[in-house]
């Protein structure tokens, strides 16, 4: 799997990383709601209590297990330091997510996102966060998602790789697309996976909380904090747009056509779907 240069550098550690009984991990493919499940998933162990949740970025909040950037705390280090219960964040496949956490059966929350939506997502993210090497061209990003040499590899093979596992007790498998039609179904998805419950009115002030919007405009979610030597955000803020549909403002027919085939190809041997508008 491709992986940032200054990532790789840590890899032996994130390799041997121990998980403990009670971890949660949010996994995805880069831009596919990571950062909107994490603030959720505070929220809901913090009681949605916004004061405890502005206790920091939500990078601290909720580490990121394969992160190591130079002027940054590596995620590794950050996690094992952690006193309290952890959630953890990763990008990893299926198949590379440390040993520990299988045998610990920790829990595993993955959000997966329509590629079209993430393939524009990422170029703009890829121009802004400083460590990733230089997309080049829209086309040329575009030629290295279909052939799955950026960062993090192949979105196909990741969202199958976790969707065949799904049917496990320890895993949650949800879509951004139904975050977005209806939040709150899929918040009392994920408090039934993890065994939580939470009055109405808490429930629906979580809800409040996490919106685009809401999260956009808050400096402890919206990256912002993150020194500019890391992401650059007069180049594109990293919370952009959060939408289903996007894809139609950046993709040409053309290039709609050949995703069009290469899904088809590579999504053959799943009943994974994806909708690709609101």
């Amino acid at each position: 799997m491709p992986i940032l240069g200054p990532f790789s550098e840590n890899w032996a550690n994130v390799q041997r990383f121990q998980a403990r009984d009670d971890d949660i991990m949010i996994n995805t493919y880069p831009k596919s709601g990571t950062t909107w499940m994490s603030e959720i998933l505070d929220l809901i162990f913090n009681g949605g209590d916004t004061q405890k949740t502005a206790r920091g970025a939500i990078y601290d909040r909720v580490p990121f297990l394969e992160y190591a950037v130079p002027d940054m705390a590596i995620g590794t280090e950050t996690l094992n330091s952690m006193k309290t219960r952890r959630v953890i964040k990763s990008h990893l496949p299926v198949n590379l997510v440390p040993q520990s956490f299988w045998e610990k059966n920790c829990k595993v929350i993955y959000v997966a996102r329509n590629p079209k939506d993430v393939l524009v997502s990422y170029y703009h993210f890829y121009q802004m966060a400083i460590v990733h090497p230089d997309p080049g061209t829209f086309e040329e990003f575009f030629q290295g998602f279909m052939e799955g040499t950026i960062a993090f590899g192949s979105w196909s093979q990741h969202v199958k790789g976790w969707w065949k596992i799904r049917q496990q007790s320890n895993v949650l498998y949800i879509f951004y697309e139904d975050m977005l039609e209806d939040a709150k179904r899929e918040i009392k998805k994920v408090l039934k996976f993890i065994e939580e419950d939470l009055p109405e009115d808490v429930l629906e002030k979580i809800c409040q909380h996490t919106t685009f919007k809401a999260m956009k405009e808050n400096k402890m979610s919206n990256y912002s904090t993150v020194p500019s030597s890391v992401m650059d955000h007069n180049i594109s803020p990293f919370m952009r747009k959060g939408i289903c549909g996007d894809w139609k403002n950046h993709l040409t027919v053309a290039q709609n056509e050949i995703l069009d085939a290469y899904l088809e190809r590579e999504m053959s041997d799943t009943d994974l779907t994806f909708r690709y508008q609101e």
